[in-house]
C-alpha cells in the first residue's frame, strides 16, 4: 500500500476546502423564476413568504409557474426526492394540475420531454382540501405513480421503473405549474419549502428576517434565536 504522505494530506484537504466552497457556491446562487401569473406573498408556511401561482380562464397567460435552478448534470437516477408545501387558496386540483414537470432531455432524438408528477390523490389527482396547507410526502419514492408518456413510457407507472428505464437520462429543468382553470374553474395554488434532494427552496432573503421576520420561521430552514442568526444563514447561502 503506497504511503500517504503529510504534502498529500495537505493537498487532500485542500481540494476538501475547495469542494466546501464549490458547495456553498452553488447553495448562495440557488434561486427560482416566476413564470405566467405568479407572484410572491405573505405570510409562507411557517415563513415570511410563499410563492402564490394561478390558473384563471380570465387572464393571460392562463397558468403559472416556478422554474427552479438545479444543479448541473443531474440525472433521473439521482432524484431521490422532491415535495412541497402547499395550499389552495381557490379551487382544488384537477386536470393534472398542480404539478411537478421535470425536464429531461431524451438521447434518442436530443428533445426536451417531461415527467409529470402530479399533486393530490390517484388516479384523478382531484379533491385536495382548500385552505389548508398540506405537504406531499416524498413524490420521488419508488411506489409513487408518475406519468412518463412523452418518454414512451406509462401513464401510472412507478418512480422506481422510471428511474430503471430512464435513469441516465438528464434532468435540464424542473417546475411547479399550474395550469388547470379548464377543469373546475379558477386554480389559485401558494408553494412554500419546496425540496429537491438536499436543496431547500424558500422564497425567502436576509430582509424576511428584518422587523421581527424571524419569528415566522417556525420550522425549517428555522426557528432563530434572533435577526442575527437568521441574517446569516440567508447570508451564506442557506448554511
Amino acid at each position: 500500500m503506497k504511503k500517504i504522505t503529510r504534502k498529500t494530506l495537505v493537498l487532500l484537504a485542500t481540494l476538501a476546502l475547495a469542494v466546501l466552497a464549490t458547495t456553498a457556491a452553488f447553495a448562495a446562487a440557488v434561486n427560482y423564476n416566476l413564470f405566467g401569473d405568479a407572484q410572491l406573498v405573505s405570510p409562507g408556511y411557517n415563513s415570511p413568504t410563499a410563492a402564490q401561482i394561478r390558473s384563471d380562464a380570465a387572464i393571460s397567460p392562463q397558468y403559472g409557474g416556478v422554474d427552479f435552478v438545479i444543479p448541473s448534470g443531474l440525472t433521473v437516477a439521482d432524484l431521490d426526492t422532491l415535495s412541497t408545501d402547499y395550499k389552495f387558496v381557490t379551487g382544488t386540483c384537477g386536470g393534472g394540475s398542480p404539478r411537478f414537470q421535470v425536464n429531461v432531455i431524451d438521447p434518442n432524438d436530443n428533445a426536451t420531454k417531461n415527467i409529470q408528477i402530479y399533486l393530490g390523490t390517484a388516479p384523478n389527482y382531484t379533491g385536495c382540501t382548500p385552505n389548508v396547507w398540506s405537504n406531499t410526502g416524498n413524490l420521488a419514492l419508488g411506489t409513487n405513480l408518475v406519468d412518463a408518456t412523452q418518454l414512451g413510457g406509462l401513464f401510472y407507472m412507478p418512480y422506481a421503473d422510471v428511474q430503471a428505464t430512464y435513469g441516465t437520462y438528464e434532468i435540464v429543468g424542473i417546475q411547479v405549474v399550474v395550469d388547470g382553470y379548464w377543469s373546475g374553474g379558477t386554480q389559485t395554488t401558494q408553494v412554500d419549502s419546496v425540496r429537491i434532494n438536499n436543496l431547500n427552496y424558500t422564497f425567502e432573503s436576509a430582509d424576511s428576517c428584518k422587523k421581527g421576520g424571524y419569528l415566522q420561521f417556525t420550522t425549517a430552514p428555522g426557528p432563530f434565536a434572533n435577526q442575527g442568526q437568521c441574517v446569516s444563514y440567508f447570508a451564506k447561502g442557506g448554511q
